[in-house]
């Protein structure tokens, strides 16, 4: 079923929705291509984050045949994820959002909010730490592990999203 959004009486439509979510919704569509070895294909170009060829890609995740690993390559062409260039194939739509590239590994954004919140409460309990116990200083203490906890339980969760993927 669709609904269609007009403007003024006697002017096409504008937009047309579907009543379908799951047609409107193209993640959905790229979590079942992204599944399996074309999972990993699309993980190792991104890590890379350089074009690759064929071959670069056969080696790297042990495919038995080159062919098997261009199969893969052009059903993330197709789906739009990755674009072929002169240097090999390089990740054109990026699906990891809010993650972060440390030397070829994947981390959430919160885990730096969580090391930010862990080191100004190790700086509170330390350096910063009063003689006597003010209200200010208590304040500062909840505000920084309600913090903490909040980051590193939405770290814990897009870890755990991205390995079930």
């Amino acid at each position: 079923m669709e609904l269609l959004f007009r403007g003024a009486k006697d002017q096409p439509p504008l937009i047309r929705r579907s009543m379908d979510s799951n047609k409107d919704r193209p993640e959905e569509k790229d979590e079942k291509i992204l599944s399996g070895t074309t999972l990993h294909v699309y993980r190792y170009l991104y890590k890379q984050g350089r074009p690759l060829g064929v071959h670069e890609v056969q080696r790297a995740l042990k495919m038995q045949a080159a062919s098997s690993a261009h199969y893969h390559l052009r059903k993330l062409v197709e789906a739009g994820l990755v674009k072929e260039r002169e240097g090999g194939y390089v990740v054109d739509r990026v699906l990891f959002e809010n993650m972060i590239r440390v030397r070829g590994s994947l981390l959430p954004i919160q885990t730096t909010f969580s090391a930010f919140f862990a080191t100004t409460l190790i700086f509170l309990l330390t350096i910063l730490r009063p003689r006597q116990l003010y209200g200010v200083y208590v304040f500062a203490l909840i505000i920084d592990l309600t913090a903490l906890g909040i980051f590193s339980f939405q770290a814990i969760q897009a870890i755990r999203k991205i390995r079930t993927l």
